[in-house]
């Protein structure tokens, strides 16, 4: 556990502590953050996300269809909790609800998720399955969906009075390379396309970007915008850390999956926020303050957060063996 606190959570903290001074200091402004938010939004993380799942293969999906259906139908089920819960109980708009489900909907896969794994699981075939399917539920299924939703809740009504295309914020979404990437990365992956090796160093030294400018443009935000405990900030904590997990660990249980995947399973879904959100709540201006809050309790609480549900899950394990 010191191992992934010291080489998994204390660098974000470590660079958007640098990202937080460096805004307090006058060196960067909340533009600046937007500016670079928008690089990492359009190039570095569209980067990343083709590259970790072009990388899979069609039989990984197929290896295990149970741990594939439980972590698409889970993930997506608290995805939309998240949406309804912000939606109707805070009675924040479409675009707020929107952002807080990237956010607090999905697990940061592709930043911490061999970061956080790998130590306590080894460097196993296993570990890289349950990271790509979990990458390609959030990447090619979440950051669409919430695309879909935002935009749908930045629209307004015409000047002569008509409802704009229905179908407009799906294409306003899929036209951004971040929802595009990773769904054309899956499509070629189930064609069995054999992805050359030498392609991978042009988009790894782009993608090589995405973590660390994404948390020093938080660090920025954080900076330039007031931050705030209220109970939007410890809702979404709650959902991530709490319900995700325990939906996971539940639904597992009862169509019998793999212990050690179900284990891994648990893990990846108590991981912090998706750090995605937070990049398209900047880009869009929308949610920032809260949505930046959040990531920055759940990180926090996630140190204690995961042992505690590598215990849970070793505990019902054996009661329901």
């Amino acid at each position: 556990m010191l191992h992934i606190i010291l080489y998994a959570i204390v660098p974000i903290f470590v660079v958007m502590a640098l990202g937080y001074f460096s805004g307090k200091a006058g060196a960067f402004s909340g533009a600046n953050a937007r500016t670079l938010n928008k690089v990492v939004l359009n190039y570095a993380l569209p980067a990343a996300l083709f590259i970790s799942i072009i990388k899979a293969n069609r039989e990984m999906l197929w290896l295990d269809l149970k741990l594939t259906i439980v972590a698409f139908t889970v993930l997506i089920a608290c995805f939309f909790l998240v949406y309804f819960v912000f939606r109707y109980l805070y009675k924040d708009t479409k675009g707020e609800s929107a952002v807080s489900a990237l956010i607090s909907g999905s697990p940061t896969i592709g930043f911490l998720g061999f970061a956080v794994l790998e130590p306590i699981f080894g460097t196993s075939a296993s570990v890289g399955l349950v990271i790509a399917i979990v990458a390609i539920e959030v990447n090619a299924i979440g950051i669409p969906l919430g695309l879909c939703l935002l935009n749908s809740g930045n629209q307004t009504v015409g000047a002569d009075g008509k409802k704009p295309n229905p179908w407009l914020p799906v294409l306003n979404a899929i036209k951004q390379p971040v929802a595009w990437a990773p769904i054309l990365a899956v499509i070629l992956v189930l064609c069995g396309l054999k992805w050359p090796a030498y392609l991978s160093p042009s988009f790894t030294l782009l993608s090589g970007a995405n973590a660390s400018v994404a948390c020093f443009a938080a660090g920025i935000t954080l900076s330039s915008v007031k931050v705030s405990l209220n109970g939007q900030v410890f809702m979404g904590t709650f959902l991530k850390l709490i319900i995700m997990p325990l939906a996971i660990l539940a639904v597992g249980l009862l169509v019998h999956m793999d212990p050690t995947n179900l284990k891994m399973l648990v893990v990846a879904a108590a991981l912090p926020p998706a750090f995605s959100g937070i990049i398209i709540a900047s880009r869009y201006n929308t949610y920032v303050a809260t949505g930046t809050s959040s990531l920055a309790v759940s990180t926090l609480l996630f140190m204690a957060a995961c042992p505690f549900w590598i215990w849970l899950t070793d505990v019902a394990l054996k009661m329901f063996a």
